[in-house]
Formats: C-alpha cells, structure tokens, sequence
C-alpha cells in the first residue's frame, strides 16, 4: 500500500494516533521551510514494570531504538518529536498465573513491543547543555507475528498513552537523556477489575546531525 494511503488504513477509534501523525507532519513541513530542524538515531535501555496485581512489583530490562528531530520555538524552547521502536518486559505473578495460562500460553516473562510517538517539549536550563523535557507518547502494540512474541499479546489493549518526563545533556552533536514514563490508561484487554499500566525509566544515547 501507497505510503499517501497510510492515514486511510487507521481505524476510525485511534483519533490520537491520528492526532500525533497529523501534528508530527505538520511541525515538520513548518520546520523545514524555516530551516529549524536537526534529524538524528537514537537508541537506549529501558527499565519498566506493568503496574498490576497480575506482575510481580518488579522492574525488567528491555531496549528502545528510532530517530527524533529538533525544531527551534524560540531562544528557551525546542519541540522534539520522535519515532521510537519500544520493548517493554515484565512478569507474570506466580499467584496469578494459573488465572491467565490458557492466555499466556503457560509463559511468565512478557514482553511488548510497541512503536511510539512521543512529543517533547525541551526547555533550555543551562544553554544548550541542560534540557528539561516532559511531553505526551502515543505507544502502538506491535503483532505481526503472534509466533514470534512467544506471549499473550492477546491480553493487552493496542494503544497505550503515557506521559514523559525527564532531561537531557547536550555535548556539541551528542545527545544523553533519562525519563520517567507513566501509563495513564489501562492496557488490560480482558478484565476490567485488574487494571494494567506501564511505567518506567529509559536512559538513552543520540547523535543530532
């Protein structure tokens, strides 16, 4: 499929994925034609947990990986918008597992993997070299292959909408930065009375060009 015809293959119920596509096209395009922009790669570790009775009250290791941009908003301001691949892992409570084997395929360790959007807002507090960040993030649960995940991807909702907070370092190109993420719907696909959301910290390395 054409990528012009992306836009038509969302379901109608993911206004705010329609929202972020929309809004990300949109600073883009402006950001060009004023010359504003820096592109760059990204990647880092993830450090997350499934806040639930159903997982163990534990934080797991998983990675991210993707691109951002900076768009100049003035002397103190830089919109940051960026297109990340997320793995969030947790794990199954052992008292809850008899409950949800037939879903989790009798496995304990889960893990998500999600594309993400998230929108930073960057407030310059030392120059160019400390930031302040906080924005929202729009997550998309990836499943081409249900195979493959070895999980019960089944059992959580597509859509997971957080909020960032955190800083970032800048050393001429180099970029470091560490956030604090928290879910703010429940992703549990299957009950109601046992509600999940994800939450952690990603500590990450980028290169501005």
């Amino acid at each position: 499929m054409k990528n012009n015809n992306f836009l038509f293959i969302i379901p109608a119920s993911n206004i705010r994925l329609k929202f972020y596509i929309l809004t990300l096209s949109g600073l883009l395009c402006w950001a060009a034609v004023f010359s504003q922009i820096r592109f760059g790669p990204k990647a880092g570790v993830n450090i997350t947990k499934i806040d639930g009775k159903s997982f163990l009250d534990e934080f797991r290791y998983g990675y991210h990986l993707g691109g951002f941009a900076e768009i100049r908003a003035g002397e103190k301001f830089i919109i940051q918008p960026e297109v990340l691949w997320n793995q969030y892992a947790t794990k199954v409570d052992s008292n809850y597992h008899n409950v949800y084997q037939d879903i989790f395929n009798r496995r304990r360790h889960i893990k998500l993997d999600y594309l993400s959007i998230p929108l930073l807002l960057n407030y310059k507090l030392l120059g160019k070299f400390l930031m302040l960040q906080a924005g929202p993030q729009f997550g998309i649960l990836i499943d081409p292959d249900k195979n493959f995940f070895q999980n019960g991807i089944q059992a959580f909702k597509r859509g997971d909408f957080s909020l960032l907070g955190g800083a970032q370092v800048s050393i001429l190109s180099l970029r470091v930065n560490a956030r604090y993420f928290i879910g703010l719907n429940n992703i549990n696909d299957i009950l109601n009375d046992d509600k999940w959301r994800n939450q952690g910290f990603q500590v990450s390395v980028g290169w501005a060009f």
